[in-house]
């Protein structure tokens, strides 16, 4: 039996140092191990001897990207304004030896610098900044604390502000703020579109008036070239009648065809005459007729005259 239990501490004994020899580091993972109390080397991922009883892993970290909560913080303004802020900050480590002995509690200094950072980069701006500005503020933050952070093994990567809360009272002014501004833009907005209706009405009255004045003139010339047109066919049809008749009286039997109209044309406007009275009118002499018809025939052989005569004249 002494035997036995003999053999049996001596298979837990192997087993513990197996176990305590080989270790299996998973991926993305560092520990740190330490000989006598001392640092001595980082395990990387994969399997990994060390010395039972002399090494010892005292520290095991992940080098993951890590996302850490900032607890939210009442900030101060430039303008004196209370701000509420709260962020969160993503960090990884990337040399484990530092992250062991660089600081004793790494995460706290990372959360504590952030903050600090945050009331300092708040500080400087006013209420409304702090607004428009969440990229500089960020950029900020992190610029200062991966300066710090690079001591303790610890690589920040970036920091993002999720909540801006002001006090009530600036909300509401906020809120007044930007009602107002929008019934201000609306008003503009309605001005401008009733001041562009008034040009756009005015230019239309006036292409309007311009076609309309244009239709007119033109209009008014169609008619004058028409009117000159006509009198032109007028005269031209009356001289070439004269010219006609002119011709007639030249030909035998044409001043007896003269006289027999003029006689004509003589009696019919007498006869039209008396149709429009009561009573019948009747020339007083007879004889004027004769008369009448003699000088209409001077007159005819004055221009035969003037007509034979005009091709005599030297040019």
């Amino acid at each position: 039996m002494e035997i036995g239990s003999v053999a049996l501490v001596l298979l837990v004994l192997a087993i513990v140092f197996v176990i305590k020899t080989i270790n299996v580091v998973p991926q993305q993972h560092a520990w740190v191990v330490e000989r006598l109390g001392k640092y001595h080397t980082t395990l990387g991922p994969g399997l990994n001897i060390v010395v039972p009883f002399i090494d010892r892993i005292a520290y095991k970290h992940i080098l993951k990207e890590i996302p850490l909560d900032v607890p939210p913080q009442v900030c101060i303004t430039k303008d004196n304004t209370q701000l509420q802020v709260d962020g969160i900050l993503y960090f990884q480590i990337t040399d484990a030896m530092r992250a062991s002995y660089g600081s004793s509690n790494y995460i706290a200094a990372i959360t504590q610098l952030a903050q600090t950072t945050l009331r300092s980069v708040i500080g400087k701006m006013e209420l409304d900044k702090t607004f428009e500005e969440r990229d500089h503020i960020n950029t900020t933050i992190v610029s200062a604390i991966d300066e710090s952070a690079a001591n303790w093994g610890v690589k920040v990567l970036r920091y993002e502000i999720k909540d801006l809360t002001p006090p009530k009272e600036i909300l509401h002014a906020m809120q007044a703020q930007i009602t107002a501004e929008r019934e201000k833009r609306a008003l503009i907005a309605a001005s401008e579109g009733r001041k562009q209706e008034q040009i756009n009405i005015a230019t239309g009255e006036r292409e309007a008036s311009i076609a309309k004045s244009e239709g007119e003139k033109q209009a008014s010339i169609n008619r004058a070239q028409g009117q000159a047109a006509a009198i032109l066919a007028i005269a031209e049809a009356s001289a070439e009648a004269i010219r006609k008749t002119a011709a007639a009286i030249q030909e035998p039997g044409g001043a007896d065809a003269v006289n027999l109209k003029v006689a004509e044309q003589y009696v019919g406007a007498f006869g039209n005459l008396a149709k429009t009275n009561n009573s019948i009118i009747v020339p007083a002499n007879l004889g004027d007729m004769s008369g009448l018809i003699a000088t209409a025939m001077q007159v005819v052989k004055s221009q035969k005259t003037a007509t034979v005569e005009a091709p005599r004249r030297p040019v």
